[in-house]
């Protein structure tokens, strides 16, 4: 049949003159593209910190192979034109919550930030296991980076108990962090404000995080206390790092309570001290001044001990019940920033019709006073019927500043996986990487636009030993985000958060297009990342 094809084609061809043949011939033929996509004209920030620069980018089976100025759009099966946009690597997220990627595999919430890469270092969440047969059935659109949770690991060998591990719970324990470890997590991950991790004693998490070394893995972790113990809580990670030779993440560095801001001078001198000393010490911010997570953090970890049954068995006692207030009326405003005006429901399900207002609008609506006393008792009551998710106005602007500025520290979102319209959420999971480029970079300048791509991208690449992505260079793998200076903002509000970030173009993840003209292509390139050793 091809043969019969090239006659037909040869016979139309002796009425051309020459040349006209030799093109007809030539174009006939099907010569396969050098290059899968040509980026034109764009102005690189690479990644490194270096200057911005603009030229053209060539990728081919998931990879940068070229970058120059003027490459031929002959050359190439697509061709974007970004000039006047930004050509970067693909941010890095260095904490989100991914318990329903199966559900939003697509990740939009985040795709649209530009962002590329996932940590999913769990806090108080589960993780999946096996591990391996979860990776193997796992399609998703960015690529994600999976730990080993010891708030499941506790929970199933210990349930909600406030104890330590007996000899033989404590080898069970191990034996699960070395069992993620070989099917694929990066490290060891705690969420020690939650329970029922609260009740683990540091040796624990040292014995843990030794197993995660082994393997030449990572600690993250969301630190025991924020407040008004934050001084101690950095000292203790500190302390893994040096007793269980470890590198160490302090995950969304924040300090909550109007009485403690200002602290970040200190927890910042803790890391550079601990660096000077040679530990291998990071951490990571998101650009709001309002955290979101459970009710229980409003609580002294021995009142949710062992459940919501023994829980509502203790409140029922007076003496009890006295003692909780009382030191509930302290960690409320540790917490918190003024007054319970500070706390917004998220997810409420004994009162649904309260999501988006605050706990100071419960009290008033109920007939009661909007004084501590009284927010204090609610909260306590809340928490019998379910409790409820927050967001917590609890923390300064000028000690998110310091941290964004601090050489060391990278970016996250915090955020969860979301469908539109769907729940109450913090706006940080629609717009938190755009918002640093906005607030931080355009409009206040508080770091340079350099800066902020290094911390967003090759510097989070690089601390987790991903060093073939995070940078724009030849050789590496094409995790690309394209935007607009100009135009990139965050939309999302904390009285109406269900909008995407505005002014990411082009999103590119191991040589695929998954956004193409702020279009989501519905398409799954992601990998998970595979720990490497430190050699």
């Amino acid at each position: 049949m091809k043969n019969f094809q090239f006659l037909v084609f040869l016979k139309k061809c002796i009425v051309i003159p020459f040349p006209f043949y030799l093109v007809a011939f030539l174009t006939s033929c099907s010569f396969k593209s050098e290059f899968d996509i040509v980026l034109k004209n764009g102005t690189i920030v690479d990644g490194s910190g270096a200057n911005r620069f603009i030229s053209d980018v060539a990728v081919k089976d998931g990879k940068i192979v070229l970058i120059k100025n003027d490459i031929a759009q002959s050359r190439a099966k697509k061709v974007l034109n970004v000039e006047g946009l930004i050509v970067s690597p693909g941010f890095w997220d260095n904490h989100a919550h991914l318990d329903n990627l199966e559900k939003y595999p697509y990740a939009e919430n985040f795709i649209r930030q530009g962002i590329t890469t996932i940590i999913a270092s769990l806090h108080s969440q589960d993780q999946p296991f096996p591990m391996d047969d979860y990776i193997k059935q796992t399609k998703m659109t960015p690529n994600v980076g999976l730990f080993s949770g010891h708030t499941w690991i506790r929970k199933r060998v210990m349930g909600l108990e406030d104890r330590s591990p007996t000899d033989k719970e404590l080898e069970w324990m191990k034996a699960l962090v070395d069992s993620s470890m070989q099917q694929g997590a990066l490290g060891l991950a705690t969420g020690l404000e939650y329970i029922p991790a609260v009740f683990a004693k540091s040796e624990e998490i040292v014995e843990l995080a030794k197993i995660a070394s082994k393997y030449d893995g990572f600690y993250a972790t969301h630190l025991r206390d924020e407040g008004v113990d934050v001084i101690k809580s950095f000292k203790e990670s500190i302390d893994v790092a040096r007793l269980a030779n470890i590198p160490v993440q302090i995950n969304h560095h924040k300090i909550t309570g109007a009485s403690h801001w200002g602290l970040s001078n200190k927890t910042l001198a803790l890391l550079d001290s601990a660096s000077y000393e040679g530990l291998l010490v990071a951490h990571d911010v998101y650009p709001y001044t309002a955290f979101s997570t459970y009710s229980d953090i409003l609580f002294p970890g021995w009142a949710l001990a062992g459940g919501s049954i023994a829980y509502k068995k203790r409140i029922e006692q007076a003496d009890i019940r006295n003692k909780l207030e009382s030191e509930m009326r302290i960690k409320f405003l540790q917490q918190t920033g003024y007054g319970p005006k500070s706390i917004q429901f998220r997810n409420i399900d004994s009162y649904p019709n309260f999501k988006g207002k605050t706990l100071e609008d419960f009290l008033l609506e109920n007939g009661r006073s909007a004084n501590l006393n009284e927010a204090v008792n609610a909260v306590i009551e809340l928490q019998a019927k379910g409790g409820f998710i927050g967001i917590f106005e609890g923390m300064d602007e000028s000690d998110v500043v310091k941290i964004i500025k601090h050489k060391t520290s990278m970016f996250n979102t915090d955020g969860d996986l979301v469908k539109p319209g769907e729940g109450f959420p913090h706006p940080r999971r629609y717009g938190a990487f755009p918002r640093v480029l906005a607030k931080y970079v355009r409009d206040e300048k508080i770091i340079t636009l350099e800066e902020a791509i290094n911390k967003m991208t090759y510097k989070s690449a690089s601390w987790m030993r991903q060093n073939d992505r995070g940078l724009i260079k030849e050789g590496a793998i094409a995790d690309i985000t394209v935007f607009s200076m100009d135009k990139i903002q965050d939309i999302a509000s904390y009285d109406d958060p269900h909008h995407y970030s505005k002014g990411v173009v082009h999103v590119i993840i191991n040589g695929i297009p998954v956004l193409e003209n702020k279009y989501m292509s519905k398409v799954t390139p992601g990998k998970f990342l595979v720990l490497n050793s430190k050699d």
